[in-house]
């Protein structure tokens, strides 16, 4: 029998620490939770894509009383960047989530303290536009401190690959 050890590089960063471009795509990973979707979980997820071109394409979660039929932020952001721009090469991705804290706390106070990760299924799908592509660097925010991956396999080491 072999043991394989399997790891992932993982920075961990204030916000402040981020460079300009990088913030911006956080803060467009925010506000797009503004958008979501989700009278059934009050869980508000945001996702910010940096396209090749320098667009930023942002998704949210769509919930739906038929649970299967709702979408994620993160596939929200990659499926409408595909097809609005087809061809272009993902290069990050900003996720947030946005709980309500209640009516007497600020806007700030409700995102999660810890960055939140995306599920198994949007961390495939995103791997798929990065096989096309390339790395795409992934930031998970959290409000006391942002995660930063060098790619989506770092998600997903053991992943559907040849397709």
């Amino acid at each position: 029998m072999k043991q394989v050890e399997i790891k992932a590089l993982i920075k961990e960063v204030d916000f402040e620490e981020l460079n300009e471009l990088d913030r911006r795509l956080v803060e467009a990973a925010k506000e797009a939770t503004r958008r979501a979707y989700a009278p059934f979980s009050k869980y508000n997820v945001g996702a910010a894509l940096l396209l090749d071109n320098g667009r930023i394409v942002e998704g949210s979660n769509q919930e739906n009383a038929a649970y299967p039929s709702g979408l994620c932020a993160e596939r929200t952001a990659a499926f409408f960047a595909s097809s609005s721009n087809p061809g272009v090469a993902f290069k990050k991705i900003a996720i947030a989530a946005w709980v309500d804290p209640g009516v007497d706390k600020d806007w700030e106070e409700g995102f999660q303290k810890n960055p939140v990760s995306p599920c198994g299924g949007c961390r495939q799908a995103l791997l798929e536009y990065e096989h096309l592509y390339g790395d795409i660097e992934v930031m998970l925010y959290g409000r006391d401190k942002t995660y930063i991956l060098p790619s989506i396999k770092s998600l997903l080491p053991l992943a559907f690959t040849d397709f």
